[in-house]
């Protein structure tokens, strides 16, 4: 692995960008943490370390450019980011397509993948949905897929859909994304339970900052599974945003993410145990879920501004679940949004690339025991158990 190493890979990013300015320093904790776990616990093989050091060498030449280019266009760093809607539920609660249905919207502006993957130079709102980065990127996924080929009924991928937040915090080396792809506990450990993400947000705002330098935004619409961890750090950065957390039984999110995660490590790892994720995610996923309560009963967020979405009801009626939110936030659901969020659904069905299927049993985890480590979440939040097999 001798790659691998955070000092090689600052080196080979400005050799291959000719930059040196990364802005703050704060990153650089993150990038240590991150290479130190990656070698000595992820056991990596020989398609892990390549893919290892491509991805994180891309993330600091992707900060050296958002950098660079903020320093040529001051004036980017003089429009603000309007207040968000940010959707903040857990992995595998309905985020994702209800974070695509609410993109139809005209005034919507999500962070696509395209553009959060290669965000330099910024998108030009005449070639947002032409520029060539959509057809490099749409082929990045294709490859993905023909090593991952269940990949895609556990989660819809494209270039022109909605991206995550944890992939814009990935280049301030601040991001839960990275434990999903590798087994790396000791940087898991820091990230959900030690690190100060001020930074992090920060950071954030300055990338989003940057995708709507040339395509400006009415308002930004995000989600993550990550911000249920941050509750207080996301409502420090953007004090005036409007959330909606989904909620689903936890047990099926443990059971869910546990699939998820083996298929995911297990291209770049040949010693991946599901087990292991499985008791390794329920910690961090209760955790998140309880921080989620505390927030609540703290007022770090109010109720004023937030929307409980409980994914059996989601599934059951989307289009009326998007007005229900609309309504809640006082946003104006017009027409256009209705036709084409129901068009959207026509175009991407359910199951369309065979679904997802997965049991609590798998995890090897004790269904009371964990139950019970629910309790609170499940109360609070008025969440009902599903069936688990």
């Amino acid at each position: 692995m001798t790659s691998l190493t955070a000092d090689r890979l600052v080196d080979s990013a400005v050799a291959a960008t000719g930059l040196q300015d990364f802005g703050d320093d704060d990153w650089r904790e993150g990038l240590h943490r991150l290479v130190d776990s990656l070698r000595e616990e992820a056991a990596l093989n020989e398609i892990g370390v390549a893919a290892a050091t491509k991805e994180l060498k891309y993330q600091l030449i992707t900060r050296l450019g958002v950098i660079a280019y903020r320093r040529e266009h001051p004036e980017v760093a003089d429009v603000d980011v309007v207040p968000p809607l940010v959707i903040v539920g857990q992995a595998r609660t309905g985020t994702t397509i209800l974070h695509d249905l609410l993109a139809q919207d005209p005034v919507a502006r999500v962070p696509l993948t395209w553009e959060v993957e290669r965000p330099c130079p910024p998108p030009e709102q005449e070639a947002y949905h032409t520029d060539p980065r959509i057809a490099a990127v749409d082929a990045r996924i294709a490859a993905v897929g023909s090593l991952m080929p269940d990949l895609f009924g556990m989660h819809p991928m494209g270039a022109q859909l909605g991206q995550e937040c944890v992939c814009i915090t990935t280049s301030h080396f601040r991001s839960i994304l990275y434990a999903t792809e590798y087994r790396i506990p000791s940087y898991a450990q820091w990230v959900f339970n030690e690190a100060d993400h001020t930074g992090a947000y920060r950071w954030h705002r300055v990338f989003l900052q940057h995708l709507q330098a040339r395509h400006p935004a009415q308002r930004w619409v995000l989600k993550s599974p990550g911000h249920i961890w941050t509750l207080k750090e996301l409502a420090a950065e953007y004090p005036q945003a409007l959330l909606v957390q989904t909620h689903r039984d936890p047990l099926r999110i443990i059971a869910s993410v546990t699939s998820m995660y083996t298929t995911l490590r297990g291209v770049t790892s040949n010693d991946v145990k599901p087990h292991e994720i499985a008791a390794e995610w329920a910690e961090h996923i209760m955790s998140g879920l309880d921080r989620s309560v505390t927030a609540r009963n703290d007022g770090v967020i109010g109720s004023d501004r937030v929307v409980d979405i409980n994914f059996r009801d989601f599934m059951v009626d989307q289009i009326g679940t998007v007005e229900r939110i609309y309504d809640r936030l006082g946003l104006p659901f017009k027409d256009e949004v209705r036709c084409r969020a129901t068009e959207f659904l026509d175009r991407h069905p359910r199951d369309k690339h065979g679904g997802h299927r997965y049991t609590f049993a798998s995890t090897g985890l004790d269904e009371g025991e964990w139950r019970e480590r629910a309790r609170r979440y499940q109360e609070y939040f008025n969440v009902p158990s599903e069936r688990l097999d």
